[in-house]
């Protein structure tokens, strides 16, 4: 099926409707074809396989460790930022009370 663009346009729907019941669906600008309209296909999620990435990189030991106390704080909250009151790569953060 060649559809003109309007009709295109004003049938969108439809013609979506018959390219993924399997039909072939053609929009010509004019009359010259353009565009082929056709469904994607559905994409199949692989399950997931735990330790897929063993041995493909290590973390140091010091990853473990504790944080420091101004990092922790950070991370739980503790500070914010406010984009009116602090100028790029000035300042210190503003701790929430």
């Amino acid at each position: 099926m060649i559809v003109k663009m309007h009709q295109a346009k004003t049938n969108l729907s439809k013609l979506i409707a018959l390219a993924e019941a399997g039909e072939e669906v053609v929009i010509a600008r004019g009359d010259k074809p353009a565009v082929k309209l056709v469904p994607v296909a559905e994409q199949v999620k692989q399950p997931r396989k735990p330790g897929a990435l063993k041995g493909q990189f290590t973390l140091p030991d010091s990853f473990f460790d504790p944080l420091p106390e101004e990092e922790l704080q950070a991370w739980e909250g503790a500070y914010s930022y406010d984009p009116d009151n602090h100028e790029r790569g000035k300042g210190e953060p503003t701790a929430i009370e």
